[in-house]
C-alpha cells in the first residue's frame, strides 16, 4: 500500500516514528513534510498530502499536528478527501468502516506514541462496510 504522511511542527515527533514504523512494516511511505520540528503552517504540508491522495498517487494518507484540527480542516477541503480525527483506534476503524475515510488525522499531543501506532494499524487495515454507508458518502461531496 502506498501511503501520504505530512504534519506540521506539533506533529514531527510522531510524523517521523510513524514513517519509520510503516516502512518497517512493509508500507511504501511519502514524506510530505515537515522535516523539522520548527515553526511551519500546517497547510502548506496538508494540501500536498491530500492533493496527491485525490490524483490517485497514494491510497490513503496520515497527517499529523498537535490537535489534528488544523490538518483535518484543510485537508477536508479537498473534493473528495474525507478526513478524520482520531484519539482512539476505535475511532479510527469506525472512520473506515462507516465514513470511507481516506486520511487519518492524529493529535500527538493527545496520544501516545503507542496510540498513535494503534490508530494508524486499525486505520490501515480497516475496509469500508459500503451498503448503506455509501450512500451517506455519496452525498458528501458538494
Amino acid at each position: 500500500m502506498k501511503l501520504a504522511i505530512g504534519s506540521d511542527h506539533a506533529g514531527f515527533a510522531y510524523k517521523e516514528m510513524l514513517t519509520h514504523w510503516l516502512r518497517d512494516n512493509g508500507y511504501e511511505v511519502k514524506d510530505f513534510g515537515t522535516y523539522s520540528a520548527d515553526s511551519v503552517d500546517y497547510p502548506d504540508f496538508v494540501h500536498p498530502v491530500a492533493e496527491a491522495i485525490t490524483a490517485g498517487e497514494f491510497e490513503q494518507g496520515i497527517l499529523v499536528c498537535g490537535s489534528a484540527n488544523g490538518v483535518a480542516i484543510t485537508a477536508n477541503k479537498h473534493k473528495g478527501i474525507r478526513a478524520a480525527i482520531a484519539w482512539q483506534p476505535e475511532l479510527a476503524e469506525l472512520a473506515r468502516q462507516h465514513n470511507n475515510a481516506n486520511i487519518i488525522c492524529v493529535p500527538e499531543r493527545f496520544v501516545t506514541e503507542e496510540a498513535a501506532r494503534d490508530i494508524v494499524s486499525r486505520f490501515l487495515n480497516t475496509a469500508f462496510e459500503g451498503g448503506r454507508h455509501q450512500n451517506r458518502v455519496s452525498k458528501i461531496d458538494c
